[in-house]
């Protein structure tokens, strides 16, 4: 019965002069906005290009962008290094924005924008994690980072992972950017967690 509701809905906005696109904006307006864990603050351009490059972003790589907001690292990294990009985020309001960001940059085919949990979501296929989180979520996400692959690449804008020391810290723009790879697994269990 849904289905024919939202047809319904559809029409009623187009027969006031309202175009299907205004009615699924109607439509989420009304819905309520998710529990944000992280308010959403952009991080600045050059900070993006240093995030990527301090990763040593390759072609071959996985990217995915934990809080991606309206997609600027996803974008980013898919434009000026060619690689596979995702970008999660829990606002649905991040995403349309992060999508229309992608499709202005041409960079559609090479990205992807998940409305998601970032405690529900799987992280293994990536080979580059980046986040600008706060610190009690990165600590939460800790445990499953230390997970991943040994090897995966982590940069994390203004945040650290506690105890869990960085390889590399950079200013720039006045930000603080982090770097870690994922350790072996005998390494994990006694330096990092």
């Amino acid at each position: 019965m849904k289905p024919v509701k939202t047809i319904l809905v559809a029409m009623f906005f187009v027969a006031g002069g309202l175009s299907p696109l205004a009615a699924q904006e109607t439509q989420q307006m009304t819905q309520p906005k998710p529990k944000l864990d992280v308010p959403y603050v952009p991080t600045r351009t050059p900070v993006v290009e240093a995030m990527l490059k301090l990763a040593n972003l390759q072609k071959s790589d996985v990217l995915y962008d934990l809080g991606c907001g309206d997609g600027r690292i996803v974008v980013t990294a898919a434009k000026n290094y060619g690689v596979t990009a995702v970008g999660y985020d829990i606002d649905p309001e991040r995403i349309a924005e992060a999508n229309q960001n992608a499709k202005e940059a041409g960079v559609s085919g090479k990205v992807k924008f998940v409305n998601a949990d970032l405690f529900e979501t799987d992280l293994n296929k990536a080979t580059v994690i980046t986040m600008y989180l706060l610190p009690s979520v990165n600590m939460k996400l800790r445990p499953k980072i230390l997970a991943l692959k040994p090897g995966t690449r982590i940069v994390s804008h203004a945040f650290d992972m506690g105890d869990w020391k960085p390889e590399k810290t950079e200013m720039v723009d006045g930000a603080t950017i982090y770097y870690w790879t994922v350790p072996g697994k005998k390494a994990a269990g006694t330096k990092a967690e």
